[in-house]
């Protein structure tokens, strides 16, 4: 069950980092960012510790707000953000053709709140990838109380350079994780390493729309802020997308921006004005409540030190993610159905052609 309350909120923040270390860790990460002087550079040759940061600090945070799936989904009039959420999780297994029996691999897999659920689904076993330790052993907690602990499992790893043998797994996916990656065809040429031939990854990345034009500065402004909040060392286009994903070996099955498809976007739930019971702490209201409990909690001692900036962080993530889907210029749900071949039948066609 993810942590809700504000006495778990305060005892979370920082996550692995002592109560001490918060603080500082706050200061290094933003220094980081362009927006605070940063370089992409930087970010991209330390993009362990930058996503390590970023998830020690924040991940109570996301608990207390969105609960135990670190994604966005669109969605459909009289439907929950949580709903939408796992329908989500749903299209990606079915997409998969998961079934009783496979080995799946969850890449960057959070805290494990999509494994459980598409776990169940499915009736598979899945290995969620981590580089995070506090992430692993809060997922660890959940598999646990979700009953599941003979199901799944936790691998601390880099997903650049993955501690699995060639051909492991009947199928992968990745929910908004490689986006923290520095290099993408780098982490899809992983992927389609472990996979078995002939088995299908599910990609769900965030990037830049073809509306995007890298020379306005209100376009780079936002790119800067979505970077900072969400702790990404650059952000993709969807083309780069597609051809890192060939690049890297795949056969390209489907390429879809999903939200396209969606009347409600993925992005309502960081609009101030929509309300919503369920999402409470993202609504106005909701904000300058946590931003009080969150000032209260750093002041009385019971939060460490930084915990307002770390606050901060997230505001810059729901503002920059709000502005870049209402520009249209940023999308959360572009999805990609990739196959690694199978290499005999390769070898037949390429035969077949030649005679």
């Amino acid at each position: 069950m993810a942590k809700s309350g504000a006495l778990e909120l305060a005892r979370s923040t920082g996550g692995s980092l002592s109560k001490d270390q918060v603080k500082s860790a706050v200061d290094q990460y933003v220094k980081y960012h362009d927006l605070h002087g940063g370089k992409q550079e930087s970010r991209k040759s330390n993009y362990t510790d930058l996503a390590n940061k970023y998830y020690d600090l924040v991940t109570g945070f996301y608990e207390y707000g969105w609960g135990d799936s670190f994604h966005l989904a669109g969605g459909y009039p009289g439907e929950t953000s949580r709903e939408a959420i796992k329908r989500h999780q749903h299209f990606l297994a079915l997409q998969l053709g998961l079934k009783k029996g496979m080995k799946v691999l969850d890449v960057g897999c959070g805290i494990g709140g999509p494994l459980i659920e598409i776990a169940r689904f499915s009736s598979t076993s899945i290995t969620g990838l981590n580089n995070n330790d506090y992430h692993i052993s809060r997922g660890k907690e959940l598999i646990f109380s979700a009953g599941l602990s003979e199901q799944c499992c936790f691998l601390k790893g880099d997903f650049m350079d993955m501690p699995i043998s060639d051909n492991t797994f009947d199928a992968a996916y990745a929910i908004q994780a490689t986006c923290h990656a520095p290099d993408a065809q780098g982490v899809y040429s992983e992927v389609y390493r472990v996979l078995k031939p002939g088995q299908y990854f599910a990609l769900d990345e965030w990037c830049l729309t073809d509306r995007f034009d890298p020379n306005n500065a209100k376009h780079l402004a936002i790119k800067a802020e979505i970077e900072l909040g969400d702790g990404l060392p650059d952000i993709r286009t969807t083309r780069q997308c597609v051809q890192a994903m060939k690049d890297a070996g795949f056969e390209v099955v489907f390429a879809k921006d999903l939200a396209q498809v969606f009347p409600c976007p993925w992005y309502r739930v960081m609009d101030p004005t929509y309300f919503s019971w369920a999402h409470f702490q993202c609504t106005r209201p909701g904000r300058i409540v946590t931003r009080a409990i969150v000032n209260t909690l750093e002041f009385l001692r019971i939060a460490p030190a930084g915990s307002m900036g770390a606050y901060n962080v997230l505001m810059s993530a729901s503002d920059g993610l709000l502005k870049g889907g209402r520009e249209g210029i940023f999308t959360a749900t572009f999805f990609v159905l990739g196959r690694k071949p199978l290499k005999e039948v390769d070898i037949v066609s390429l035969s077949r052609k030649l005679i």
